[in-house]
């Protein structure tokens, strides 16, 4: 393991289950000898990366809480997304949670979220939690998708998937088909999902605009009503972020 490899390695160690780390906990964990570990460690705080904790362990240090702000502040689809999440939230007339997910390792990720101020409940999915990819509407419609060599990569590679992928290949394709896609209790029990997806082919964007629901608190109506508000805000999201792309490019362009 060497270079960016490395610190890489070390950094996706620390997690909500295992927050510090001592420098021979590191070594064995990514079977580097410690005396390398040494120098990366120190490298990794130097950058404001990690810092000291108890008892000569190491935790997350705030240069990510730097890089988190100028990521809410740049990033295309969290700043051309806020607007419309609550926009979505205001015009649900139902407690719910609205919220970006876009495809990131292997997993899909919210990346921005607003909830109505009478929601009762909480979603798993939170900004920078990886969630799984084959269940829940905010992931199914994501996959499906995804370019079809990624797709037929991801799926090969997906453990737990044996005599069940047939299935999943024919309900993507169906979501595809219908342009959203709608869940209950894959994710939270008693929590319903509605989501359409978020496309950029030019900069290889795949996202989705979600609602989130008490499965039991919506009826049909109400059903049909949210899968129209989620589609045209995810064909309106869309449209506003290849118009910024195109800007973007064409402002490029100028100065080379």
């Amino acid at each position: 393991m060497a270079g960016f490899s490395r610190f890489l390695g070390v950094l996706r160690l620390f997690t909500p289950d295992t927050p510090a780390w001592t420098v021979p906990a590191i070594a064995e964990a990514i079977g580097v000898p410690a005396s390398t570990v040494y120098r990366t460690v120190r490298d990794l705080v130097a950058g404001g990366f990690l810092e000291q904790a108890a008892e000569a362990s190491y935790r997350l240090g705030p240069a990510f809480i730097e890089f988190d702000r100028s990521l809410r502040l740049t990033d295309p689809l969290v700043v051309a997304g806020r607007p419309v999440l609550h926009d979505v939230v205001m015009q649900a007339h139902v407690p719910c949670v609205a919220m970006l997910a876009r495809f990131y390792n292997g997993s899909v990720m919210c990346v921005a979220d607003e909830a109505a101020a009478d929601t009762p409940f909480r979603s798993s999915y939170e900004r920078g939690r990886p969630m799984p990819l084959t269940r829940g509407s905010t992931s199914k419609v994501i996959l499906a998708h995804l370019p079809t060599r990624q797709f037929n990569k991801l799926i090969e590679n997906h453990a737990g998937l044996d005599g069940t992928a047939d299935a999943l290949r024919a309900e993507l394709a169906d979501i595809r088909k219908r342009g959203f896609c709608s869940t209950a209790s894959e994710i939270d029990p008693g929590l319903a999902g509605i989501s359409a997806p978020v496309i950029l082919k030019d900069a290889g964007l795949v996202a989705s605009l979600s609602i989130v629901a008490h499965d039991a608190g919506i009826d049909e109506g109400q059903r049909r009503r949210l899968i129209l508000l989620v589609v045209s805000a995810a064909s309106l999201l869309a449209e506003d972020l290849r118009h910024r792309y195109e800007a973007t490019a064409k402002a490029t362009q100028k100065v080379a």
